[in-house]
């Protein structure tokens, strides 16, 4: 075991004496010192961030904005929210002030960055809602010249407290969006309600169409068929006035007749023989007579009644054309008037023609009775006198009476024709109202159907505007302002600023502990060079007395982290175990500089060293590394050391950092290697290595 002895003989060489055993000591604590400091000062820089001072200016005027869905107004000041946010705890040392000396503070150095909000903040944030959209602003002053990493903590600030309102407002809008389709759906809702009735409504009006043109239909059939009736019963009534004649001729024959025999009664006892001959003339005259009557009477009877049907027939006719706009109320009144009177007149001339032929068969009955009589009429000459008296009278009164039904005959033509016009106008109306009532009905279906497919399409749109409750909206509204959240899913965590800086400053102080060392031990013993003991032995017997003590370092390092910094490592024996690795290969690669290099190789140590500041990718992601650093990163040992650290410290991957150790033991052999290589080359002595050009 010569290469112990050979340890344990420079380990005694460097204690003996008190300052070197200080010197050992300290050797033992730079780098926890190192170490230490670095992450007692970075431990946790942000919780401090309230001590770093900085201004706020609040020039909002605040805004009115207007609730659409109630027409209500209300007052927002969103420039003092951001202000309260801020004070109650918004990373910095606020100061309100005013924007004149937040710049000069900012300027000279009092304060680190100033925030300012214009006067249109809030009416900016509003304006939206009133469709004349303007982004809102925040004005962040800040001096690179004061501290450049305090500009970029403001300005993860001023983006937290950006999107924080850009959140609230969202809200609020998204909330107002929401509130209005609400409105809208309660509109459509009552839009579909009346659609539905009007939907009826139009069923109705089709339903009532078409029965309007069954009605007009037989409207116009019932119209063509007056007009018929009314055409035929103006041309039977042509034939009246002729037949009304010969009964006014009869009858004022009779009469004039009857009143000769009234003269002439004084000379009818002597003329019995020729009265019986005359009588029986007279019989046979009012048996015609009589007949006619009864034809005259019969044809005014069938015209009255026809009159009558018509009358009410067109009634109803003008009821339905007054209805359909045809004819006004007081043409229709006119019409039905006449008709009216035409109809009385029908009646008083149907009843006096009655009454007439009545008379004339009396007058028959009489004249037979006279003729029958004629032989009893000279022993009844009294009785024959007062019996022809009476047929005189009757014979005056016929002839009065068909003198009125002559009038009334010729009236009835007239007024017979005037309804056959009437009522030919009123059937080419009520044929036109039947075409018209068609069209009507064909619009009424096609309003019919077209409501029912806005009533349809209401419906459906109905169905797809959602039905929120406050809750629901709300909570929708929140997602639409922020729909996305970052969920946490923390494989492994460093828990602090400090923490996350530990494995770079650990490594790091490892390095220098090892530089450091080489000051007091030598990197190969002369003693065993001298004594041509073998180069492996040489070699691992000077490299282990500095190992011993980098043992030493990182015992008391992980210590001082562990519990006084309390950075706790999840993995505590991985930990040590790569840092005692690290630290050996580092010491094992320092020697062989030492060796193969002399001064020289302490000064490629410390730009090793400095190197390895910027590759290792202890702060920022390697990845971020340029060409050709990137390369290097991928070749030093601290680069491996530091990735380890990572996975135990935190509770990452073990496999990696078993990978990261097989590294760090391929340098420390590597290293051991040539330093052994260098240790056989030294058993030869050179004038360089007896007198140096340079001593340090």
């Amino acid at each position: 075991m010569i290469a112990l002895r050979l340890a344990v003989s420079e380990l005694r060489r460097l204690t003996v004496g008190t300052l070197p055993k200080l010197a050992v000591l300290a050797l033992v604590v730079i780098p926890s010192l190192y170490s230490g400091l670095y992450l007692f000062a970075n431990q946790d820089p942000y919780g401090r961030l309230s001590e770093v001072p900085a201004a706020l200016v609040v020039r909002d005027e605040g805004a009115t904005t207007t609730d659409a869905a109630d027409g209500t107004t209300r007052r927002v000041d969103y420039g003092e929210e951001v202000a309260r946010r801020l004070l109650d705890g918004g990373g910095f040392r606020w100061v309100r002030t005013t924007e004149a000396d937040a710049e000069a503070g900012v300027r000279s150095g009092q304060f680190d960055a100033a925030l300012v909000i214009g006067p249109e903040f809030s009416a900016d944030l509003v304006s939206s809602a009133e469709y004349r959209p303007q982004q809102a602003s925040l004005t962040l002053v800040t001096n690179d010249a004061d501290n450049y990493l305090a500009r970029t903590i403001a300005d993860t600030i001023a983006d937290d407290v950006r999107d924080a309102i850009a959140t609230q407002v969202g809200t609020e809008a998204a909330d107002l969006f929401l509130q209005g389709f609400a409105a809208i759906r309660s509109d459509l809702a009552d839009a579909v309600q009346g659609a539905d009735e009007l939907a009826a409504g139009a069923a109705q009006l089709s339903a009532g169409t078409t029965e309007l043109v069954d009605g007009t239909a037989r409207l116009a059939d019932g119209a063509a068929e007056a007009a018929d009736g009314a055409s035929e019963l103006a041309a039977g009534a042509q034939a009246l006035p002729g037949d009304v004649d010969r009964l006014a001729s009869g009858a004022a024959t009779l009469s004039d007749g009857l009143d000769s025999l009234r003269d002439r009664t004084s000379g009818l006892p002597t003329q019995t023989h020729e009265l019986a001959a005359g009588a029986q003339q007279v019989a046979a005259g009012n048996a015609e007579v009589a007949v006619l009557g009864r034809q005259a009477a019969t044809a005014a009877q069938d015209v009255a009644a026809r009159a009558q049907a018509g009358r009410a027939g067109l009634g109803t006719a003008l009821a339905e054309l007054v209805a359909a706009g045809r004819l006004t109320q007081e043409e229709a009144d006119r019409v039905l008037a006449l008709a009216g009177d035409v109809t009385t007149d029908l009646g008083t001339a149907a009843t006096a023609a009655g009454e007439a032929s009545h008379r004339l068969d009396e007058l028959s009955v009489g004249a037979a009775e006279v003729a029958a009589g004629a032989h009893e009429l000279a022993d009844a000459t009294p009785e024959l006198t007062q019996g022809i008296a009476r047929a005189a009278a009757g014979g005056e009164q016929l002839a009065a009476g068909t003198s009125r039904l002559e009038s009334a005959a010729g009236t009835l033509v007239t007024d017979l024709e005037t309804l056959s016009g009437g009522t030919d106008e009123v059937a080419q109306g009520a044929a036109q109202l039947a075409g018209d009532s068609v069209t009507l009905d064909d619009g009424a279906q096609q309003v019919a159907t077209g409501v029912t497919e806005l009533r349809d399409g209401l419906q459906d749109g109905l169905g797809a505007i959602p039905d929120l409750d406050e809750d629901t909206r709300r909570a929708t509204a929140r997602t639409i302002a922020d729909p996305v959240r970052v969920a946490q899913d923390e494989l492994a965590r460093a828990g602090s600023y400090g923490a996350g800086l530990a494995p770079f400053f650990m490594s790091l102080a490892t390095w220098i502990g090892g530089y450091v060392l080489f000051l007091l031990v030598r990197p190969l013993s002369q003693r065993a060079l001298a004594a041509a003991a073998p180069a492996w032995r040489t070699a691992l017997g000077s490299w282990l007395p500095a190992a011993l003590l980098g043992v030493a370092q990182v015992v008391l390092m992980t210590a001082l982290v562990a519990f006084a910094l309390d950075i706790r490592p999840v993995h505590g024996a991985a930990t040590v175990l790569i840092l005692l690795l690290a630290s050996g290969a580092f010491v094992a690669i320092l020697q062989s500089l030492n060796v193969w290099f002399g001064v020289v190789g302490e000064f490629l140590g410390l730009v090793l060293m400095l190197v390895q500041l910027v590759t290792a990718g202890g702060t920022f992601p390697w990845q971020t590394i340029p060409e050709p650093l990137l390369s290097v990163h991928r070749l030093l040992p601290m680069s491996y050391t530091v990735d380890g650290l990572r996975q135990t410290l935190y509770g990452g991957d073990l496999a990696g950092a078993l990978r990261d150790a097989g590294v760090l033991a391929a340098w420390l052999v590597v290293a051991l290697l040539a330093t052994t290589y260098a240790s056989h080359r030294r058993r030869t002595w050179t004038p360089g290595r007896l007198q140096p050009e340079l001593v340090l």
